[in-house]
């Protein structure tokens, strides 16, 4: 292999794992909004104007934008993990794909699935007393879950930069 490919290759690595942290900060800022304003504000409402709120959330945010980086976080992590295999940095991206990982699963089993029940008809009251607490709780766990990850994948960035500054001497 030449240095040119290897530099090249090392190119790539630094722009997918820079596009992991920004989409990972990007989810885990979105949900630390819910967490921080949007579900307190709307724990001020009354019954139907919270569920019909929160049916409206859940409905625009299925979006090509969102999805982009909902979706693209853990995947641009997983790739940044394996393209970091063999590196000193890499126990930090394994260790944000885990957290990542996590993170998506929680919305997958607990959260997706409450919001399919908000969408169902029934009596405002009783749906958001299903919802409103375990879609909070969950939605706190994933939001630290997606904290971790992106404080992760900045050490594992920081790491990576300061290990190229010391490879590379200065010109």
């Amino acid at each position: 292999m030449t240095q040119s490919s290897g530099s090249s290759r090392s190119v790539v690595s630094r722009w997918v794992l820079g596009a992991a942290t920004v989409a990972t900060g990007l989810i885990a800022g979105a949900f630390y909004v819910f967490a921080c304003a949007v579900m307190p504000g709307l724990a001020r409402s009354d019954d139907r104007v919270y569920v019909t709120v929160m049916r409206d959330i859940n409905e625009v945010i299925q979006n090509p934008v969102f999805f982009l980086s909902f979706l693209g976080a853990p995947a641009l992590t997983a790739v940044a993990a394996w393209q970091a295999r063999g590196s000193h940095h890499r126990r930090w991206v394994w260790a944000a794909l885990a957290a990542s990982a996590l993170a998506f699963l929680v919305t997958v089993v607990f959260n997706i699935p409450l919001n399919d029940d908000l969408a169902r008809d029934g009596d405002p009251g009783a749906l958001r007393d299903e919802f409103e607490d375990p879609w909070v709780a969950w939605n706190v766990v994933r939001a630290v879950l997606l904290t971790v990850t992106l404080g992760l994948l900045v050490k594992a960035t920081g790491s990576r930069a300061a290990r190229v500054d010391q490879v590379a001497p200065e010109r």
